[in-house]
């Protein structure tokens, strides 16, 4: 079953030149998929709209078959309890003055969710392997990939059905990004995942369907291990080969 659907998505930044032309895709309920392109392909542009923070021009967006209204608030508070997002950088996207429990918590009660919020908080925090004593203490006293983690950790204690992944790994060094890229492999065997980057190879370890974007326009899409090991498109080719190793899918 398909729980966020694409259809000839088009936008514009103010009379300027198209950012996004005609994307159309889908992301199936239980399933993870990879958008993947460099900077000034659109990626950005579209996950705002996956936010509601922009309307498309042309097309629309349907969450779980339902059109998804940027000016409904209610519909949006709605949606907003079923999908939650992790950034790209685990130094700005914590508030430094507030412990981690009152950061973990803040989307229970800014979405009202109803239940024992720090149960919730150490289900979370123990989800994405920190201790309990995590909640006390501030953001400073944790490195990036922990910080990372946190992030991980208020994006789904509010238990959404899918999760949007900006670039969450790139501000990482390598050996944190793999230990990352494990977690998100464990949380989205119970979530679905629409994880943007400009990396191949993460997108490659992580998601069963790859979507590539060049430009605002999908240049291909379609199973992992058939873009991996058959890419039809040039750009693609490009992304590929600017890998020295590639994790091929079986």
């Amino acid at each position: 079953m398909t729980l966020l659907t694409l259809e000839n998505v088009g936008f514009s930044y103010g009379k300027g030149q198209r950012v996004l032309e005609d994307i159309s895709f889908t992301v199936p309920r239980g399933s993870n998929v990879g958008l993947v392109g460099e900077s000034g392909s659109g990626k950005s542009t579209l996950l705002r709209l996956l936010l509601g923070l922009e309307r498309p021009q042309t097309g629309r967006i349907l969450f779980d078959g339902a059109p998804l209204e940027a000016r409904d608030a209610p519909a949006m508070r709605a949606y907003r309890k079923r999908v939650q997002a992790v950034f790209q950088d685990p130094y700005s996207s914590l508030n430094p003055a507030h412990r981690i429990r009152r950061i973990v918590t803040e989307p229970l009660r800014s979405l009202k969710v109803p239940g024992d919020h720090l149960a919730m908080a150490q289900e979370a925090i123990a989800a994405v392997g920190l201790s309990p004593d995590t909640l006390d203490r501030h953001p400073h006293q944790f490195s990036g990939g922990q910080r990372q983690r946190i992030a991980i950790a208020r994006a789904i204690v509010s238990r959404p059905e899918l999760i949007l992944a900006d670039e969450a790994v790139s501000a990482l060094d390598l050996s944190t990004r793999v230990r990352v890229v494990d977690l998100f492999e464990e949380i989205s065997e119970r979530m679905t995942m629409l994880f943007v980057s400009h990396d191949m190879g993460v997108v490659a370890a992580l998601c069963d369907r790859i979507v590539v974007l060049d430009r605002g326009h999908i240049v291909e899409a379609g199973e992992t291990a058939t873009i991996l090991n058959a890419p039809q498109h040039p750009y693609t080719r490009s992304l590929l080969d600017s890998i020295p190793r590639m994790p091929v899918a079986p």
